[in-house]
């Protein structure tokens, strides 16, 4: 039975799966917005810190529900959470220190977890994953959101038995590394979203935290520090995503990487060493033999939050995820000074004025002593004063160690070093 079809059966029964979503942002009311239209499912609660955002959001969901429900309204994430008539949480945040919060709480409330918030989950994706599943939970990132897409796309590939080389999305925004909320502010008000978001995005923090989750849930790594960003299309981009030798920028195979380009999809490039299925791909794909031997599969479009209850319905129907980490960290997001820090100065975190995020394997953040991005949280102060593009070590911060994700974070690097040794 399809999901679909599943959902049609809950509806049937008058037995919908119940959501709460916490954060009514442009993502949030998207998810509570499109849930009046899926049968099966309704929202049980929503929770954001502007009560009248999580309202609004509530108040267009039912005027669209064609059934009387009743969606708590707080601006208590516990509350929600805590519900009888939740069962399943989005956490549609983005902010590190809330999400560990939801996490927490949504694991001791036995509630399955969806995030809109890849922040949190390259921070401590691996060890809630675990603690969720040891519980009996589900744990995941969202559909939609481009490391799925991209993880949809890997799994098709790996099942027909191609060798995938390459797994990457295009960017949606123009790489601008010392955006703020300021310099993004007109642009963020006429896309209705958040200024602090936006620059996340423009910023490359977004992208790198993306490509990091997807590095985590198929253990593909970047194949250079920060990617190579290449500018590519549909016709060109196995051909520069291809080893050195062959005329590409790749130093190696088998990594994620993003391209300036091809926005808003995302891409797998595959081949394969049997010479009837490489004609076979040729001739399906419609290209000649100068192409090469390299061949991209592309979507060329992810839907973000509207396709999240994809993830919800796979999580109560089926136990199953649509990304979540393999294990241990395989790559991290660190942290690099977006501008000039003096000692003693407050670090504000991802989307502000202060830092950007790179993406780097695990191994080298441990060997350079970086710091995950997600860790700027709460009260971190420049002990010392940081160049614009320095990459940010525990020399040069005070991290708060009062926060809840630097807590989880902590736990996190203990397990894994402790099975690892």
């Amino acid at each position: 039975m399809s999901i679909y079809q599943e959902l049609q059966l809950r509806e049937r029964e008058n037995n919908p799966i119940k959501v709460g979503v916490i954060g009514a942002g442009q993502m949030g009311f998207g998810l509570i917005t499109q849930i009046s239209r899926i049968p099966g499912m309704i929202v049980g609660g929503v929770s954001d810190v502007n009560v009248e955002r999580a309202q609004k959001a509530v108040d267009y969901y039912q005027s669209q529900e064609n059934k009387k429900v009743n969606t708590l309204v707080s601006t208590d994430y516990r509350e929600v959470i805590q519900s009888s008539n939740v069962e399943v949480v989005v956490d549609a945040t983005g902010v590190p220190e809330v999400g560990a919060n939801i996490s927490l709480e949504a694991l001791n409330s036995r509630k399955h977890l969806v995030l809109l918030n890849v922040e949190v989950d390259i921070t401590i994706g691996s060890y809630m994953n675990s603690l969720f599943k040891n519980a009996g939970l589900v744990y995941s990132g969202s559909a939609g959101d481009e490391p799925a897409a991209i993880v949809e796309l890997y799994e098709f590939a790996k099942t027909m038995g191609m060798e995938v080389v390459v797994a990457g999305k295009g960017k949606n925004n123009a790489l601008k590394t010392t955006a703020n909320p300021d310099t993004a502010a007109a642009e963020a008000k006429a896309k209705n979203m958040s200024p602090h978001m936006l620059a996340a995005f423009q910023d490359g923090t977004k992208t790198m935290a993306e490509m990091n989750l997807l590095s985590n849930a198929i253990g593909l790594v970047p194949d250079k520090v920060g990617m190579h960003g290449v500018d590519a299309n549909l016709d060109d981009v196995a051909q520069k995503l291809d080893l050195k030798e062959n005329g590409g920028v790749l130093n190696s195979l088998g990594v994620v990487e993003y391209v300036n380009g091809l926005a808003p999809g995302v891409f797998v490039i595959v081949k394969s060493d049997l010479e009837p299925v490489d004609e076979e791909l040729r001739y399906l794909l419609k290209v000649d033999k100068s192409h090469g031997n390299h061949y991209t599969l592309y979507r060329p479009y992810h839907l973000a939050s509207l396709e999240t209850p994809v993830t919800i319905a796979k999580a109560v129907l089926q136990h199953d995820t649509s990304i979540h980490p393999l294990g241990a960290p395989i790559s991290e997001t660190v942290t690099v000074a977006k501008r000039d820090i003096k000692a003693g100065e407050n670090l504000d975190g991802i989307g502000g004025y202060s830092i950007r995020g790179i993406l780097e394997t695990h191994q080298d953040m441990e060997t350079n002593g970086h710091i995950p991005i997600g860790l700027i949280s709460g009260k971190v102060v420049a002990k010392k004063d940081i160049k614009e593009g320095q990459f940010l070590t525990h020399d040069d911060v005070e991290l708060d160690p009062s926060t809840t994700v630097w807590k989880l974070r902590a736990l996190q690097d203990h397990m894994f070093r402790v099975k690892q040794d």
